[in-house]
């Protein structure tokens, strides 16, 4: 059940938006290959650097790391790297400003949401720096089209979120046998990656008419508070059928939720991330299926892309990565194992 670049009950128009993605990535590894053979500082003598801002402290964003710092080895070019200790406006911003006053070339960023990093972002450009977002964008997410205040960056790379809350939403209605009460439980409102996994998974839930969805429960990135809220969903709707988990923190806790009720494998869950606590729970069958993004990729596709427009390239304006599917099924396969997130 690998579904590296989508390949699970796909309809006409998601196998275009696959064909694309084929074809970006197809494009971008050829620029990969062929840019180690330009000279990798400027006439001045400048070496490049480029910074990493990830969105907290998780394994997805340490796996984007090693992706990053891979290319950035490949094309000898410095990488900056910093993370946020907490999914917050407030702690990513000193940081950024930190980092934009060290001046790097480029800024590959994970903005903590759609509209408050649009300021210090624009900063960032008005002083020369490139700006890439990865996983997560600002304002519409559609850059470059010159609408909005948020157009700016030069590339947006992530997977693509509504599809993937799509996909959940089909494997959850499998595992219930189309029929029950479910919910999603997520981390803020106004992430963009969140947010469209679960417009992703309301768009594709409504094929089922048994299913009734249920008010979303949003637990601020905090697990505990995760766990706490599907035990009070229960406890309103004692027949609850499933949940999706919008992120690894809201799948863990959930998992967590079902565990200390006394109803794994009765109450299936859905996860959005795989790191090595979602495997071991799919293993113990505490969690039902992984929807696994390509984290390693978004930072090695991040690097190269910054690295491509400042040596004058020209760039997709957005780049989308795969999915695999993990299941008990599959759990140990090698091609499986190898996008389990690690710290």
């Amino acid at each position: 059940m690998v579904s590296t670049f989508f390949n699970i009950n796909l309809n006409n128009n998601e196998r275009q938006i696959m064909k694309k993605i084929k074809r970006y990535l197809v494009s971008i590894c050829m620029l990969a290959f062929l840019l180690p053979m330009v000279s990798n500082i400027y006439a001045d003598g400048h070496k490049k650097t480029i910074a990493l801002l990830p969105g907290v402290v998780d394994p997805f964003y340490f796996t984007m790391h090693r992706g990053a710092k891979h290319a950035a080895d490949a094309l000898g070019v410095n990488l900056l790297f910093q993370i946020p200790k907490q999914w917050n406006v407030s702690v990513q911003v000193p940081i950024l400003n930190a980092i934009i006053a060290k001046k790097p070339d480029a800024i590959l960023i994970a903005p903590t949401d759609k509209v408050q990093l649009i300021a210090p972002l624009k900063a960032a450009v008005d002083q020369g720096i490139k700006v890439i977002t990865v996983d997560t964008f600002i304002d519409d997410g559609m850059y470059q089209d010159g609408s909005g205040r948020g157009d700016f960056p030069l590339s947006y790379i992530a997977s693509d979120n509504v599809l993937g809350g799509r996909m959940a939403a089909r494997a959850l209605a499998k595992s219930i046998n189309n029929k029950g009460k479910v919910y999603v439980s997520n981390t803020v409102p106004g992430v963009s990656t969140t947010d469209q996994r679960e417009e992703g998974f309301k768009l594709e839930i409504k094929n089922y008419p048994g299913i009734s969805l249920l008010k979303t429960q949003f637990n601020d990135d905090d697990a505990n508070k995760a766990a706490a809220q599907l035990q009070a969903v229960v406890a309103r709707n004692p027949d609850l059928s499933g949940v999706f988990g919008a992120n690894l923190f809201s799948a863990i806790g959930a998992a967590d939720g079902v565990k200390a009720l006394g109803k794994s494998g009765k109450i299936k869950v859905v996860a959005f991330d795989a790191p090595t606590r979602i495997v071991n729970d799919i293993k113990s069958g505490l969690i039902d299926l992984a929807i696994a993004q390509h984290p390693a990729e978004i930072g090695y596709y991040g690097v190269v892309t910054a690295y491509a427009a400042l040596t004058g390239q020209s760039i997709p304006v957005t780049i989308g990565t795969g999915f695999t599917v993990m299941d008990a099924s599959n759990i140990d396969d090698p091609d499986v194992k190898k996008f389990i997130y690690s710290d």
